[in-house]
Order: structure tokens, then C-alpha cells, then sequence
């Protein structure tokens, strides 16, 4: 099973990729986390992508194709996944489109978003109030036509995300079956 979820930041997905990982025995994925790990390197891309994560801009097409196309080539991955944070734009849903069976939308609207995020005990150093804002904008400007192109192909599954973590996790599982 190779599983995307794609929602605001903010929507829950870690958390429901986390359950689902669990419930269907396949690793869970964030691209952010991938990002966010090569960040904390002392290399040339490792400070540039550092500089974009804080910024709340999105890493380009490009370099986010090369690694996370890169990354899901390790053997622990050839079973399934469940990919969260990719693709963020149609260009590279088109690039990624074989390579799954379902994209789940968690939908939660972005107020909604922002009150969760700004809730959290311990929040990263990419989530000051300036990049969480650009980073709605861009989902709503860059994400939401990923999200039509899935519906349009038949491969979406949409989810109110502001019900329970509990009830969330039951209509993502329902839905997959």
C-alpha cells in the first residue's frame, strides 16, 4: 500500500501517518522530516534548505523530486509507505503519479490550522507565526490543485480532519477499504 496524505499544515497528518504506519505495518514518511534532517547538515545544501524551511517558502520541483524520489529508493520502503508533505504542486504529483495507490485529504480549514499549531508545547524553528502564514498561502495557492488533480483521477479520498484524532483515524481506515 503507498499512502499520501496532504493537508494544511497543521491538519494532523504526522499523527494519522503515525496510526496508520501502526495499523498497516508500513513505515510513515514525512518530507518535511527528511528536509528538516538534511537541514541540521554542515553542507552547501544543507544550509540552503535550512534558509528555505524558515522562510516558510517550499523546497522547488526540482530538488524535491531528486530527493524524495532518491529517499523512497531505500529497501524499507519497496513494501508501501505512507508519504507525508509530497507532493506539494501538480508538477510533482505528475512526476510521482505511478508510484501510488491512494492520496488521503485531511481537510481542516486554516484557522482551525493555525489554532493547533499555535497550541503545541514545543513548536519547530520553521513554525514562527511569518512561515506558518506563508505556508497556508501557499498549500491553498500550490497544494489545493494537487488535491483536485487526485479527485480528478479518481485516487482521492477526503477526510474532515477536525473531528477527534480517533475519528479521524476510523474514516481514513473505513475509506481505505
Amino acid at each position: 500500500m503507498k499512502l499520501v496524505l496532504i493537508g494544511i499544515q497543521g491538519a494532523g497528518k504526522s499523527t494519522q501517518g503515525v496510526l496508520l504506519s501502526e495499523k498497516f505495518g508500513i513505515p510513515y514518511l514525512s518530507s518535511g522530516h527528511i528536509f528538516r534532517e538534511m537541514a541540521k547538515e554542515k553542507t552547501k545544501l544543507g544550509r540552503w534548505l535550512k534558509e528555505t524551511l524558515n522562510s516558510g517558502a517550499l523546497v522547488p520541483d526540482a530538488e524535491t523530486l531528486q530527493i524524495v524520489l532518491t529517499y523512497l529508493e531505500k529497501p524499507e520502503y519497496a513494501k508501501g509507505y505512507i508519504l507525508d508533505g509530497f507532493p506539494r504542486t501538480v508538477v510533482q504529483a505528475e512526476a510521482f503519479n505511478g508510484s501510488i495507490d491512494t492520496v488521503v485529504y485531511i481537510n481542516v480549514n486554516a484557522k482551525e490550522a493555525l489554532w493547533r499549531i499555535s497550541g503545541r508545547e514545543q513548536r519547530r524553528d520553521d513554525e514562527s507565526l511569518s512561515a506558518i502564514r506563508k505556508r497556508i498561502e501557499l498549500f491553498f495557492s500550490a497544494t489545493m490543485p494537487v488535491v483536485e488533480y487526485y479527485r480528478q483521477i479518481n485516487k482521492l479520498i477526503e477526510i474532515d480532519g477536525e473531528m477527534s484524532v480517533e475519528a479521524v483515524f476510523a474514516d481514513i481506515v473505513n475509506k481505505l477499504k
